[in-house]
């Protein structure tokens, strides 16, 4: 633990504690009385209750609309199943930034949708809700879906076969069993969308704002850095209880698996009723998810005297305004080596990690575990801000240093890493190490001849996952990465903060290569899972 401890002190709790301190501390003492003047504001009480219900509203949309799939994706088997569950996943592991600018493209002006029914969606809160349903589609196939997938179909048929109806059997056997996992997913989602920072910049635009687009704007554009720490401060308590309940949904859904079903419970739809429900969720997919992706696609190539490569080709020139130092093609190759040496620091932090939650019990371990996800929750606005302000003296005077961009990426890359990796070294039988420690090997080669061939697999998922992540981080990387050295996300944002044709055709050209990279990556890593599952290990 030693290891991660110390990454996550340095990099994480220090840059949070100074803005902290830098706003609530005056002249060598404490002002908490800035709390009650702060969030007795009527701006701010408006942006915490925005931030609040529109993320409830959009868990409550998610939930409604991937539960179906959720049980398609369980139940059912058909061709292509695997490339369409790489299809809804796409979303999630792209940069907010591309699924704010999807939307863009299509709801904004002249968008596909633009004024469609005499509305403007993008001038309404729709927009935001709709993103976020995109964005957390797969977080409820994937964790509703693969416990629904293992539960033995046949204990709803005992229930249908002594007299229940289809809808009571369902309610009395099934939801039972699955509202620890729906519980965890809506979770998540609250998470990721009461934190949601560059959907909400880019759709909401100043009519708009939650408690991250706040601190930002607090933090760049009025430098008021109490109201900043302390909004920071309201997040990091409210990310606290959200991840404390998510702990204990998770355990409770670990224990609440009781009967697995067997191999090859899936088939294909039967019934009238069952083939509407398919089509029903493929109609959904292709258009939350398929339509925003290709019209993203289109702008691309679509300019002012028909379609062509103008756009990609200007990506090669550089910048006439100067405020990119290299031209914009060079992003492509700056956000790569960013994120390889992220997806480094990740495996390593989030590997050790994993390895000491699988060797201890207790408290601490549990609040060390429940540390690893806090970058998934608190302001990476905070985190990046932080990091200019903490790292600049020796010996850790690392603000000039590229470094400065894959260490704010690794954390958030972290996490996934030990979700991904913590089930497969938890189901290694722990006599085989005894074993081989009885044989003479030390514990290096013991985890090396034993560990190693078992989580392979999963330690390659782990890096892709934080490769993806890694690619798509914006909310600290805007403010450390350099003007020499800018990643794809930050170019997509700031060319679509300047007007002109031009500058919107190369943010929509940029965004499309970093989709098809992220895809790529998540075809790779379907692959992946796929050829785990099959027992090939």
């Amino acid at each position: 633990m030693a290891v991660p401890v110390a990454f996550f002190a340095l990099f994480f709790a220090w840059p949070v504690v100074s803005i902290v301190e830098r706003g609530l501390r005056v002249d060598g003492a404490w002002r908490f009385g800035r709390f009650g003047e702060t969030l007795s504001r009527p701006e701010i009480l408006d942006v915490l209750w925005f931030t609040l219900w529109q993320a409830l509203a959009s868990t409550g949309l998610t939930l409604l609309i991937a539960l179906p799939g959720a049980y398609v994706f369980a139940r059912f088997e058909f061709r292509g199943k695997g490339l369409l569950r790489a299809v809804v996943t796409v979303p999630f592991v792209m940069p907010t930034v591309m699924v704010g600018t999807a939307f863009l493209a299509l709801v904004g002006r002249g968008g596909l949708l633009d004024g469609l029914w005499g509305v403007r969606l993008d001038t309404t809160v729709w927009a935001i809700l709709i993103a976020h349903v995109f964005f957390n589609y797969a977080v409820v196939v994937r964790t509703v879906g693969g416990l629904w997938a293992q539960l033995d179909p046949r204990q709803e048929e005992a229930a249908r076969v002594l007299g229940a109806s289809r809808w009571k059997a369902w309610r009395s056997v099934t939801l039972p069993a699955l509202a620890p996992s729906v519980a965890a997913a809506a979770l998540m989602v609250f998470l990721f969308t009461a934190s949601s920072f560059a959907v909400v910049q880019i759709l909401g635009g100043s009519t708009y704002s939650t408690l991250e687009t706040e601190i930002y704007r607090q933090t760049v554009v009025r430098f008021d850095l109490t109201t900043a720490a302390v909004l920071t401060m309201v997040q990091f308590a409210a990310v606290g209880v959200v991840l404390a309940v998510h702990a204990r949904t998770v355990r409770r859904r670990e224990s609440a698996l009781k009967m697995v079903a067997p191999e090859g419970t899936a088939r294909r739809p039967r019934g009238i009723g069952q083939w509407a429900l398919f089509a029903a969720v493929l109609l959904s997919v292709a258009l939350l998810i398929v339509l925003p992706l290709g019209v993203l696609v289109e702008r691309s190539f679509a300019t002012s005297h028909g379609y062509g490569l103008d756009y990609y080709r200007a990506l090669r020139t550089p910048d006439p305004s100067g405020t990119f130092l290299v031209p914009l093609l060079d992003t492509i190759g700056n956000s790569l080596r960013y994120a390889v040496v992220a997806t480094l620091i990740a495996l390593v932090i989030g590997g050790l990690a994993a390895a000491a939650l699988t060797r201890r019990a207790g408290r601490l371990v549990r609040g060390f575990d429940a540390l690893l996800m806090l970058p998934l929750g608190v302001s990476a606005v905070t985190v990046g801000f932080g990091f200019l302000i903490t790292l600049d003296e020796p010996p850790f005077d690392l603000r000039a240093s590229w470094i400065l961009v894959p260490l704010a990426q690794a954390l958030v890359g972290v996490p996934f890493v030990v979700r991904t990796m913590l089930p497969v070294l938890r189901a290694v039988d722990e006599r085989l190490r005894e074993a081989a420690a009885v044989l003479g090997a030390s514990p290096w080669r013991a985890w090396r001849e034993v560990d190693l061939p078992l989580v392979r697999r999963a330690l390659l998922i782990a890096a892709g996952f934080a490769f993806a992540v890694s690619l798509g981080e914006f909310g600290a990387t805007v403010f450390i990465a350099r003007p020499d050295g800018p990643t794809l996300p930050v170019a997509v944002a700031r060319l679509l903060g300047r007007p002109g044709e031009l500058n919107y055709g190369q943010a929509m050209a940029l965004s499309t290569i970093l989709m098809v990279v992220c895809a790529v990556s998540l075809l790779l890593l379907e692959r992946l899972r796929t050829e785990r599952t099959s027992g090939e290990f």
